[in-house]
């Protein structure tokens, strides 16, 4: 096998932008899964039988991804990596149509300018989307980075190159042994200790996977979502356009995103539900990109 000490080239869409995508991944001094430092990303992520070390860099129409293990990756790694980064930015999405649209809409045709490049960030991992989504339940989203600090720095595990250091999110075989009053002395309230330890051994015994949600279309998947103790519609809609790339997934009772919709249209009180579905109707195949955007607005 081919030795690669990098750096690697990922071309990139003609709608991207790394620097705004970067200044969306810089929201919390909390997030721990990965570095920001002078304009370039480090991340670890597990490959093959080890941890591997990066960091992302951009150049004009590409994305430069160097190693920085002191092992050398072979080509399978450096496979591994590239695939993860593509998924990561969402970089295999054709977003031309999305952008003719909100140039149409009269709720995205002024935000999306102002975020253009602008890719709907993914949770590859399904085990870390579901956490992400239970910790982020009923709370304030600077408070939900904190405790996914506190159970990422609790239960994974630290990977260090020089003065840069990164953590890779718990296992769920280690998460689905722990007793709930292992997580809640964390400050997470029971139920979300509960919700964690059952997904995690769910994953741990391949009875849930990415793999087994992607069979299906996006009914179903959300259906056996919300069949699972802990998820109902808005965490399975959040790990659907996350994690599973579902482009209609669409957590439309989500308070965020009524409250953006709210601030965009300067309407005196937040809209409902029924009035969302009649706005919505434009938005449909992109009702995902739709929303991450109109997050972008608050957060």
């Amino acid at each position: 096998m081919n030795q690669i000490n990098g750096p690697i080239r990922i071309p990139v869409p003609a709608e991207f932008d790394f620097s705004v995508n970067l200044d969306y991944l810089s929201r919390s001094p909390d997030e721990s899964l990965y570095r920001i430092r002078d304009g370039r990303l480090y991340k670890a992520i597990p490959a093959g039988s080890r941890a591997v070390f990066f960091e992302v860099d951009a150049e004009p129409g590409c994305l430069l991804l160097r190693p920085l293990d002191e092992e050398p990756w072979n080509d399978e790694i450096a496979q591994e990596v590239v695939a993860y980064t593509r998924e990561w930015f969402d970089l295999d999405n054709d977003l031309s149509a999305f952008y003719a649209m909100s140039s149409r809409d009269p709720i995205l045709r002024d935000v999306v300018p102002r975020l253009y490049g602008l890719r709907n960030m993914g949770i590859p991992d399904l085990f870390e989307a579901l956490c992400w989504g239970i910790i982020g339940q009923q709370i304030n989203l600077a408070f939900a980075y904190t405790l996914k600090r506190r159970f990422v720095e609790t239960f994974g595990r630290q990977v260090r190159r020089g003065d840069v250091d990164c953590w890779l999110f718990p296992e769920p075989r280690d998460i689905a042994e722990l007793n709930v009053n292992d997580i809640t002395e964390l400050k997470m309230t029971t139920k979300k200790a509960e919700y964690l330890i059952g997904v995690a051994r769910l994953i741990a015994s391949g009875e849930l996977g990415r793999a087994i949600l992607l069979e299906s279309d996006i009914r179903s998947a959300e259906k056996r979502l919300v069949a699972i103790r802990g998820i109902g519609p808005w965490t399975a809609n959040y790990v659907l356009m996350r994690c599973l790339r579902y482009p209609s997934a669409f957590p439309i009772d989500d308070v965020g995103l009524h409250n953006a919709i709210k601030s965009v249209l300067q309407m005196e009180q937040k809209p409902t539900v029924a009035r969302i579905k009649e706005l919505a109707v434009g938005w449909q195949g992109w009702e995902a990109y739709t929303t991450f955007y109109l997050w972008r607005v608050l957060y």
